[in-house]
């Protein structure tokens, strides 16, 4: 480790091999805290090359829980993190949004780094515990049309560096990673990301591994459509802008989607939109999200019909009905 320190402040990047060999050896607990934080904080202060993640991305898949779920065909809808938006769990509540709307969702997760509360940390609120039992997860699906992947348990690497992420507090290059290595490889996601130059990183991977997919950036910085201002999509057939406006939603205000100060306030965020009772920005927020996922799913439909789509599943009821149903089957 010493020596790739001295090379990398040099700025010398690693190449494939060399970026998944250190990573297998971080998993094996060949490093400690302190090199760990020193490794993870020159990606700090130089961006990951394609190499780089390509071969951090290899070490975890390799050293992954593999899962087969591919007979359900699901999505995962999956921020990066790292924006310091601090925002309320959009993505995860948009993930029980498309499945009240009859889709199946294959969520990977961990606990909030950068955030008060991340995926896991609402899910587990509630009462769930997480799981490696493929039956259950089968059975997660086939009655609520989610599965969920605690990261941690599904890779040894992302566990060994939790608490180095969690004292850290600041983004680091394991959240670009989280979103490339869900355990079931599913063929079709939604990725958020905090800036352009690494939506079009993923966009290249993406389109190297034949997903379909989007990758949707807010211009104003959130890792997530936001609603607070234009966002560019990347998807299979290119680049577009979009503006809240031009979709039918009115601009939202950033702090009327601000997540709060505890895990608890996240949580009764999060209850409050899937019970159909949250502000008209939190709502949109969500909905506008799950509509995006429903397009990849649906890719002849037009945006403003997946959008009615979301809306009626959470105005309905059915995406609360999919979260409890889930919370009933994993607790």
């Amino acid at each position: 480790m010493k020596n790739l320190l001295y090379r990398l402040f040099e700025h010398k990047n690693l190449d494939r091999e060399e970026s998944r060999n250190v990573l297998i050896r971080m998993a094996r607990g060949e490093y400690n805290e302190s090199q760990i934080a020193a490794f993870i904080t020159v990606f700090l202060m130089r961006s990951i090359t394609i190499d780089e993640l390509s071969g951090f991305r290899d070490a975890l898949l390799e050293l992954r829980v593999p899962v087969d779920l591919a007979a359900y065909n699901a999505i995962d809808i999956v921020g990066t993190g790292g924006d310091n938006k601090n925002t309320f769990n959009i993505s995860t509540a948009a993930c029980f949004t498309v499945a009240g709307a009859g889709y199946n969702v294959v969520k990977h997760g961990n606990y909030g780094s950068s955030s008060v509360s991340g995926a896991s940390n609402v899910i587990e609120y509630h009462g769930v515990k997480f799981t490696r039992d493929l039956d259950l997860m089968r059975r997660s699906l086939d009655e609520s049309n989610v599965a969920y992947l605690h990261a941690q348990f599904f890779n040894p690497a992302l566990k060994i560096v939790a608490p180095v992420r969690k004292n850290l507090a600041v983004r680091t290059f394991f959240n670009m990673l989280g979103p490339l290595v869900n355990p079931t490889l599913p063929k079709r996601q939604m990725l958020g990301v905090y800036n352009l130059k690494l939506a079009r990183l993923y966009y290249y991977l993406y389109q190297q591994a034949g997903n379909d997919f989007v990758v949707v950036n807010s211009l104003d910085g959130y890792d997530e459509i936001s609603l607070t201002s234009d966002f560019k999509c990347f998807d299979n057939k290119g680049e577009t802008i979009y503006t809240p406006e031009q979709l039918g939603f009115r601009r939202a205000e950033e702090n009327a989607l601000y997540g709060g100060a505890t895990v608890d306030e996240a949580a009764a965020i999060f209850d409050r939109v899937l019970e159909n009772r949250a502000s008209e920005e939190q709502k949109n927020a969500v909905v506008a999200n799950a509509a995006f996922a429903i397009k990849i799913i649906n890719p002849k439909s037009e945006i403003a019909e997946c959008i009615a789509t979301a809306r009626e599943s959470l105005d309905s009821g059915k995406a609360l009905n999919a979260f409890r149903k889930f919370v009933e089957i994993n607790s």
